[in-house]
């Protein structure tokens, strides 16, 4: 297990290398920079953008560029900001705990949902539940969720019950503690929910399917003919299911930084997905690539747990890498 660690450590660092590098060359071979906003600010004269591209390396080759920012960002040094004159990480840093409280949320409503109805659906085949249960993930499998996000602005704006946007009310500061907390749950509604609606109908249909396999098997037959309890069988179908849902995983870890960036834009969620937008906007370089630097771990550390957890559980998957 420790030789699989290692041999999977290393290909995501190679995996780092080549993602980041790439979106560095692609960002240094789109046309102008953020220096060229500041070219037409008359006010600046052309000496002080060339010490400011000077004092950030950027009148080096890209391939020295890169080297210099990666070797900072293997030490967490991702750099300063030229649109918010701030360290990338301190405004990572502020930004990610909006992000994580939109996307754990949504996650946790998927899971906890998914999978008690998806079972059940799957125990209760061809019943009016199950039929029910599929017309659901069906239709919304089809949904995108930020349009999902519009629908629930627009009943929100007309109805007045929930905030059309944001983390907070205006009056954030005066509220008491637990007005507070109240205020930002429901802010978290709308943006949560037009995740959770959707991914849910996707891990009904993998639950669905991963238990109606497995109660199909003769295991489940076996188990049957013993006359063991509905608790007992229950428990061995979804221990025999939980593959699928290990490599799941991964890529909802994955996700938790950068799988919501589109509706933080559509509600205005103070998240990553808003910074990322302005930096790309502004060509903000260091900030771009702060961004994709840690998107790009949380996708590997995500992957590199599913791949763990499958190895754990089924030892037959390290033999196969290593057979290759």
């Amino acid at each position: 297990m420790f030789k699989y660690l290692l041999y999977r450590l290393f290909q995501a660092f190679i995996t780092l290398i080549g993602v980041t590098f790439l979106s560095f060359l692609i960002i240094k071979l789109a046309p102008g920079d953020y220096l060229d906003q500041l070219r037409l600010n008359p006010q600046i004269s052309p000496e002080t953008i060339e010490r400011l591209k000077h004092l950030y390396g950027l009148d080096q080759p890209v391939i020295i560029q890169y080297l210099r920012w990666l070797k900072n960002a293997l030490l967490f040094d991702l750099g300063y900001s030229f649109q918010y004159h701030a360290p990338v990480l301190d405004l990572i840093l502020e930004r990610i705990p909006n992000t994580l409280l939109l996307t754990v949320s949504s996650a946790l409503i998927a899971w906890l949902l998914a999978i008690p109805i998806g079972t059940l659906a799957a125990f209760k085949e061809g019943s009016w539940f199950d039929k029910l249960v599929q017309a659901y993930a069906y239709t919304f499998m089809s949904v995108p969720s930020f349009f999902l996000a519009f629908i629930f602005l627009f009943f929100a704006a007309k109805t007045g019950i929930l905030p059309v946007g944001g983390i907070q009310s205006p009056n954030f500061e005066k509220l008491t503690t637990l007005e507070k907390i109240m205020d930002i749950l429901k802010h978290l509604i709308i943006p949560s929910l037009s995740i959770a609606l959707v991914s849910l109908a996707g891990l009904i249909r993998l639950t669905r399917s991963s238990v109606l396999e497995v109660l199909h098997s003769p295991m489940v037959t076996m188990l049957r003919a013993k006359g063991v309890g509905t608790f007992t069988l229950v428990k061995h179908v979804l221990k025999n299911a939980m593959n699928p849902f290990t490599t799941l995983i991964g890529y909802e870890i994955a996700g938790l930084i950068s799988g919501a960036a589109l509706i933080e834009i559509i509600v205005g969620w103070p998240g990553m997905g808003m910074l990322m937008l302005n930096a790309v906007l502004s060509q903000d370089l260091f900030l771009v690539m702060g961004g994709l630097y840690i998107g790009t771990i949380m996708l590997l550390l995500g992957n590199l747990i599913a791949d763990l957890l499958l190895a754990y559980i089924d030892p037959r998957v390290r033999e196969k890498e290593f057979v290759k």
